[in-house]
């Protein structure tokens, strides 16, 4: 019996695994404890507590659709709640000089969208699919609208503000400094990707990617994929409350911008542009995501419509996403062979920048016709001058965007040949060795 228990047990990691398991997270909490020391601005706190939410709440998302296969459209609900719910702790706490310290309200926020998740996600994970997206969708309006009528508890357009310097102090933090916030987002942004890391490694994370992937063989040997479905659930609505909770802390308000569309699609563009086939994916796509948002706001006006036709390229041409685009030359760099795909990359880089350039130049130039015709024609986007009443920025333009496709079409048709000749090598290689 000890033989055969020997056998069927999986083997451990060896140390080596291990120590590098360990130090990923130890280098994970070293770079955060050192990222205000060298960018100590208050704007870089600023984006840097953002990007910790960000970070949660992708993650939290990524349960859903990456894990187990649920496409929601409703995923800022349970992180507005949790907003909503520190909030008024904070406000409760205060007023009742109760000791409890400001780290943890957030887990009152989490418990908030756990309750919330297990209250409704019974009936909503009865279904996947197009009838789950749709019901999240349905209840992310419903709650988006009570949010302006339920004005005791939502505070209507204004929302409910808060003073978190007003609770207990724990080691004589008072948490006004931004400096101390981002160290509190810090921890739990920490806190939470470990626990979510861990809950991919249990059985249960094992099975959401079996419902994910095959509900019926699930069924077949012995599980409820309705169940499965239900506690994942719960556990994206707990860590998605926590999320809602720090920004409610970061922000010392909470408003009925929590509960809308933009939030949970928001989330659900980090999550696919990260990579949802990737833990790390979502973390990507969370950094990259918040970052492009607060760039692209100073850079021009329309910047949603750059970041809607970001993620329309990323679904046509990288469904695996950044992540998935990165983990693609694994294979190319354990053997030795990634040089040899750099040049047509940056053959390829040329046209396509000047395809780009050239669809910028347009439309700047419609929106300037569109939205502000009356005013100065010229104009400063992306760091670029030009007059967009001038024939010659039309003809420009036009004329990036025709030979730049035409270009950047035959330079990746060549990238696409030596990326297949490069992949066999390689293989080849790491079969011989």
């Amino acid at each position: 019996m000890t033989d055969l228990a020997a056998r069927v047990a999986p083997p451990r990691p060896a140390v080596s695994d291990r120590l590098k398991f360990y130090g990923t997270w130890i280098g994970a909490a070293l770079v955060l404890l050192v990222l205000p020391q060298v960018f100590s601005s208050g704007g870089s706190l600023t984006t840097f507590s953002l990007v910790g939410i960000s970070i949660i709440f992708a993650l939290s998302y990524n349960i859903l659709l990456g894990q187990t296969g649920m496409l929601s459209f409703g995923h800022a609900v349970y992180y507005g709640l949790g907003g909503f719910l520190a909030i008024h702790a904070i406000n409760f706490l205060g007023a009742n000089k109760w000791a409890i310290p400001l780290p943890v309200v957030p887990l009152i926020g989490g418990l908030a969208g756990l309750f919330l998740a297990a209250l409704i996600g019974w009936v909503m994970t009865q279904r996947s699919g197009t009838a789950f997206a749709m019901i999240s969708l349905g209840l992310a309006e419903l709650v988006a609208s009570s949010a302006l009528i339920l004005r005791t508890f939502f505070g209507g357009e204004a929302g409910i503000s808060a003073n978190r310097a007003k609770l207990f102090k724990v080691f004589g933090l008072s948490f006004g400094p931004q400096i101390q916030i981002y160290y509190l987002i810090a921890a739990w942004t920490l806190i939470a990707m470990i626990a979510m890391y861990a809950l991919t490694r249990t059985p249960l994370g094992r099975m959401c990617n079996a419902v994910r992937d095959n509900p019926e063989r699930v069924q077949f040997v012995g599980y409820d994929p309705h169940v499965v479905r239900y506690l994942a659930f719960c556990f994206s609505g707990f860590f998605a409350g926590i999320a809602g909770a720090l920004a409610a802390i970061n922000f010392e308000i909470a408003n009925s911008a929590y509960l809308g569309a933009v939030q949970s699609g928001t989330v659900l563009f980090a999550a696919y542009i990260g990579g949802i086939g990737f833990f790390i994916g979502p973390i990507v796509g969370a950094i990259f995501v918040t970052v492009l948002s607060l760039v692209l706001s100073d850079l021009t006006q329309v910047w949603q419509l750059y970041f809607g036709l970001f993620f329309i390229a990323v679904v046509v041409f990288a469904p695996g996403g950044i992540t998935g685009l990165l983990m693609m030359h694994r294979p190319l760099v354990r053997a030795g062979m990634l040089s040899r795909v750099l040049p047509s990359y940056l053959l390829a880089a040329l046209p396509t920048l000047a395809l780009c350039t050239g669809l910028m130049l347009m439309i700047e130039t419609i929106v300037h016709y569109t939205v502000n015709p009356h005013e100065d024609p010229n104009r400063v986007s992306f760091g670029i001058p030009f007059n967009a009443a001038s024939p010659l920025t039309w003809a420009a333009s036009a004329a990036l965007i025709i030979v730049g496709f035409i270009l950047a079409r035959m330079a990746w048709k060549r990238v696409a040949e030596s990326w297949d000749t490069t992949l066999t090598a390689a293989r080849a290689k790491v079969h011989a060795a």
